[in-house]
């Protein structure tokens, strides 16, 4: 009788035993469900992609019939395109659209600009205010035309260089040939200059003066006697046309956007599309001054070779990106987006590059700097600008 109590025992201790430990070891399964959010998508139609994190089965809504998204459901990781149709009123518009699965939700805001106004012209729809503008037109004297300030943002335009796109933007054409800025200068250009100075005429162009911005690690003498130190400039932009005639190292090339100093420029941001590319390449140069060392050179996107295949994560014609040029003390970074896409970017340490020291003084430029002077006399490139900000620090 006692070695049956005993079984029974045994029994109910190994049922009770495995009961706990099934309860111990199961796994509890916790929902996972996270996007990243938008930015503001243009006047235009356009796509945008979501990355979605999730370990459930999930489906997407959208709360205006102006904004669309493939796939509409689907599960555990994935991607999906947000797609808004043209704007073309003159009032933004927001909207939303909501990723659901099991009990989790997020709501991700869509927000499109309005349609800029394209009877005005640049300097209506761009803050202009600190720049001048240069087109390959003879000013009279066999060199290039410079538009000052004040007749830049006195609603002007120029249907063959510069104007107001049918999207709102500013566009920057220029040919091969035409007339140059000096007669140091090899090529051609519809480029704006910083101008810190505004219509006030009686501070001088050049010079370390209210004109003109330095390095932060400039003497602090020149830091008093400019118009700020450091600077950020951010322009949003696609390229429409490159050429496709020229010698070999010429083709397809410009610049888009650089830091101009007295006789040197501390960097210079290209882009390069070679005839038989579909997509194009992304570099820039860093200048030194005289004795501080040659020319360096960093390819951001693809190959500035002029043999290069095509980059396989290149940009298109027509295609809109966003490059940033940053200085920081003797720190330069430049910086390329695009929407759905890892950020490519390099940082330049110029300590010893020379523009840290007394009488270096800095200016931006932005446009269609164009460097093929061997192409046919009618072929040119063209790009669109879309954004265009700066900012400098100030004692």
């Amino acid at each position: 009788m006692r070695l049956l109590q005993n079984i029974f025992s045994f029994i109910f201790l190994t049922l009770i035993l495995s009961c706990g430990s099934s309860e111990t070891t199961e796994d509890i399964f916790i929902e996972k469900l996270t996007v990243n959010s938008l930015s503001e998508f243009s006047a235009q139609e356009e796509t945008k992609s979501v990355n979605i994190s999730s370990n459930i089965d999930w489906s997407v809504t959208a709360n205006q019939n102006w904004i669309s998204v493939t796939p509409a459901s689907s599960s555990n990781n994935g991607k999906i395109d947000v797609t808004v149709s043209e704007n073309t009123t003159l009032n933004a518009r927001t909207g939303t659209i909501q990723i659901s699965g099991l009990s989790l939700s997020e709501t991700i805001e869509v927000k499109q600009a309005a349609r800029e106004n394209v009877t005005k012209a640049p300097s209506e729809n761009f803050d202009l205010s600190t720049w001048n503008l240069s087109i390959p037109e003879n000013n009279g004297n066999g060199i290039a035309t410079t538009i000052t300030v004040s007749e830049l943002n006195n609603k002007y335009q120029n249907n063959k260089y510069f104007y107001t796109s049918d999207d709102g933007g500013i566009v920057f054409k220029c040919p091969v040939d035409g007339f140059k800025t000096s007669a140091n200068t090899s090529y051609t250009r519809v480029e704006l200059r910083e101008m810190l100075r505004g219509t006030n005429t009686s501070i001088s162009t050049k010079g370390v003066n209210k004109n003109n911005w330095v390095f932060g690690t400039a003497p602090s003498a020149d830091l008093n006697a400019a118009a700020g130190f450091d600077g950020e400039m951010n322009a949003t932009l696609a390229i429409n046309n490159v050429t496709t005639t020229g010698n070999s190292s010429h083709v397809g090339r410009l610049v888009i956007g650089q830091i101009h100093a007295n006789d040197d420029e501390p960097v210079r941001i290209y882009y390069r599309k070679l005839k038989d590319n579909a997509l194009g390449s992304i570099y820039f140069a860093h200048e030194p001054t005289d004795g501080n060392g040659s020319e360096q050179w960093y390819e951001l996107i693809g190959s500035r070779s002029s043999s290069a295949s095509n980059p396989t994560d290149g940009i298109a014609l027509n295609e809109k990106f966003t490059y940033s040029i940053k200085v920081v003390g003797d720190n330069l970074t430049i910086t390329i987006s695009r929407d759905g896409k890892d950020d490519v970017s390099k940082t330049v340490d110029m300590v010893n590059s020379g523009y840290n020291v007394g009488g270096q003084y800095m200016y931006f430029k932005a446009g269609v700097y164009h460097l093929n002077n061997s192409g046919d006399a009618t072929d040119f490139a063209q790009a669109t600008f879309y954004n265009l900000d700066k900012s400098h620090t100030t004692k």
